[in-house]
């Protein structure tokens, strides 16, 4: 049970409960009516990606279009003001010192990166942070007992970096102690994202992981700048609990269950799980074929589909590929896929997805167009509302439109953005701000 004074400490309108068949829980104390905003979670520690220095604030992550500062040190970390810097300081000292040491050769990976801020924030604080009401770091599952050789192997490979890198400006608990750490990272952190879901760092929120999952989530969290805000997409009555969704929902049952059990542990009962109401939709076979696929010839093509997929995945990194060739993978699975798959088949629009932003990287705006109007009206069936991904999908045509001097398809577009976000970031978030901007200096 929780002590009197734990609960004092917890987020108004919700408590922590044991939740059947899932362990630990949030649930609601109140009703929150669609838009609402159940609580803020500060990060308990984070990181900005490497790409995006000099683009925004390594402090509070802000996007800057005016000059930064940088740290007059390392001369890689770029500041909005004086105050970022100092604010900023007790925890980039570390990553300063390190990178000064290893120059070039300075290559943690951001998990490696965002585990050596925890483990430094954890030696100077040493009582319950604001990003702890309901679930303390400490607490966060590791599932060690379930992990695979190729975890552990990937567990072993980034204790090795952290002391390669941070031995010098760090001390480090037991190798058992950053077993689990790495380990609770890694099943509990979060991706930051910006209004068009671009990766922009890594953070844990304790709070936050602290809900469990649903393929029909009825809250989703958004990012205001290293703050993580849970906002109602469905109506919650007092007594219910509160589901976020951990993955991205446009696959189909199997898919999603299959992605859960890998990187969470878990299978999933939802109700969407349950009654698979969307599959047909997702798998969507060509129409009008003289001759209907056979079920053999399906099963081989969705096989191919989440190979290519994963080729395409691992191609992204290799250091050598062109942009041009990274194109030709998506227009040639998508010629072999659409002889039995529909346009609206989930496996069709990752692909398509992916070839636009391929076009976006070369500046094909045509052709990223071109993509992004294919995609958008199945992303709006398959995705739940208020989705940040079709949000996202809206963004990005509006602002091809725009440049495009499409003037009437990009204003249409950026006000569909803005009804999803309204209610998934809050009618007040800088992102609503901006784009309200861009659409008025299109008068």
């Amino acid at each position: 049970m929780w002590s009197r004074a734990m609960k004092t400490e917890g987020i108004e309108g919700t408590e922590r409960f044991l939740s059947p068949g899932k362990g630990r829980g949030l649930r609601a104390t109140k009703h929150f009516k669609v838009g609402d905003l159940v609580f803020a979670c500060p990060a308990y520690a984070y990181v900005l990606t490497v790409s995006e220095r000099g683009g925004h604030c390594e402090c509070c992550f802000t996007r800057s279009a005016e000059g930064l500062s940088k740290c007059g040190k390392c001369k890689e970390a770029y500041y909005c003001n004086v105050e970022c810097q100092r604010g900023d300081w007790p925890m980039h000292k570390l990553e300063c010192s390190a990178m000064c040491a290893h120059g070039e050769n300075w290559c943690p990976s951001e998990t490696v990166r965002l585990v050596a801020r925890i483990i430094l924030k954890q030696k100077c604080q040493t009582e319950r942070t604001p990003s702890e009401r309901v679930l303390t770091l400490r607490e966060l599952e590791a599932h060690l007992d379930k992990l695979d050789n190729e975890k552990n192997e990937m567990n072993d490979t980034d204790i090795a970096a952290l002391h390669h890198f941070y031995s010098r400006h760090l001390d480090f608990p037991d190798n058992a102690a950053l077993t689990e750490l790495f380990a609770q990272v890694n099943c509990n952190g979060f991706t930051i994202e910006d209004e068009e879901l671009s990766h922009l760092g890594s953070a844990v929120f304790p709070d936050v992981a602290l809900m469990n999952h649903s393929c029909s989530p009825n809250v989703i969290v958004s990012y205001k700048g290293t703050v993580a805000e849970v906002r109602a997409v469905q109506d919650i009555s007092p007594g219910e609990e509160i589901f976020n969704s951990y993955i991205d929902l446009l696959y189909p049952t199997e898919d999603r269950i299959e992605r859960l059990r890998d990187s969470y542990f878990f299978n999933c009962d939802c109700k969407e799980c349950t009654c698979k109401s969307k599959d047909k939709a997702k798998m969507e076979i060509r129409q009008k074929l003289s001759t209907p696929p056979e079920e053999e010839e399906i099963k081989q093509t969705v096989m191919y589909a989440r190979n290519v997929i994963e080729e395409f995945r691992r191609a992204k990194h290799y250091k050598n590929i062109l942009h041009c060739e990274l194109l030709e993978i998506c227009e040639l699975s998508l010629e072999k896929m659409g002889s039995v798959f529909a346009e609206t088949n989930v496996y069709m629009l990752h692909m398509m997805y992916q070839a636009m932003g391929v076009c976006l990287y070369m500046q094909d705006w045509d052709g990223a167009m071109k993509y992004g109007e294919k995609i958008i009206q199945p992303y709006s069936v398959h995705y739940p509302p208020y989705s940040l991904n079709v949000a996202s999908m809206y963004l990005k045509l509006g602002r091809l439109y725009l440049g495009l001097e499409k003037r009437t398809q990009g204003v249409k577009a950026l006000k569909k953005a803005l009804a999803i976000m309204d209610v998934a970031h809050g009618k007040d978030h800088p992102y609503i701000t901006e784009i309200k901007k861009e659409m008025e200096e299109q008068k």
